[in-house]
């Protein structure tokens, strides 16, 4: 008799979740990542109304000039809405990113570089029936770094282009709802 009981009162709460129409959870991905051989995925949360919170994860295997770069990069972000419906309308989001990366040129030398920094993204996200999310953002962003661990002597020069220093951090993330 417990077992029967628990079994409904299991599938009345699952029921009740998937009957809910507002979608609090958002799971993106960014395609023009992969210009820059980056795969970045994102995990938006909705608080309230106005707020939600976002978790970026990114791996990095770009290659520029002659020196390859490759690892991870994590950028928690507080989303603040402009309307009162969070995870679908303007917002502007504050963020943090960390940056770890292992960089090797032509010469097989080899180095790791660490960064924290900042900044601020624009954005408008639609999100439409079937869960469906669009999301367009722009911003600054400023990193600081070091390198560490030059192996052989070799020169290496600090990453530019948004890695190391001020850049525009931009994207079109595509989702969905849940």
């Amino acid at each position: 008799m417990k077992k029967t009981l628990v079994l409904i009162l299991l599938c009345l709460i699952l029921t009740n979740a998937w009957a809910q129409t507002e979608q609090r959870n958002v799971i993106k991905v960014n395609p023009i990542s992969f210009l820059v051989a980056t795969g970045s995925v994102f995990f938006e949360h909705k608080i309230d109304d106005k707020h939600s919170w976002q978790l970026g994860l990114a791996y990095l295997g770009y290659t520029n000039l002659s020196i390859k770069y490759s690892g991870i990069a994590f950028t928690p972000e507080y989303r603040i809405y402009f309307n009162k419906n969070a995870i679908s309308g303007l917002y502007v989001a504050p963020f943090l990113r960390y940056q770890n990366y292992k960089l090797t040129n032509d010469m097989n030398a080899t180095a790791k570089y660490t960064s924290f920094g900042g900044g601020v993204s624009f954005g408008r996200q639609w999100v439409y029936r079937k869960g469906f999310v669009l999301d367009v953002f722009a911003g600054p962003i400023y990193n600081a770094g070091q390198l560490s661990n030059v192996s052989d002597a070799a020169i290496f020069t600090k990453p530019g282009f948004g890695i190391d220093g001020l850049g525009i951090r931009a994207g079109l993330a595509l989702g969905f709802g849940f």
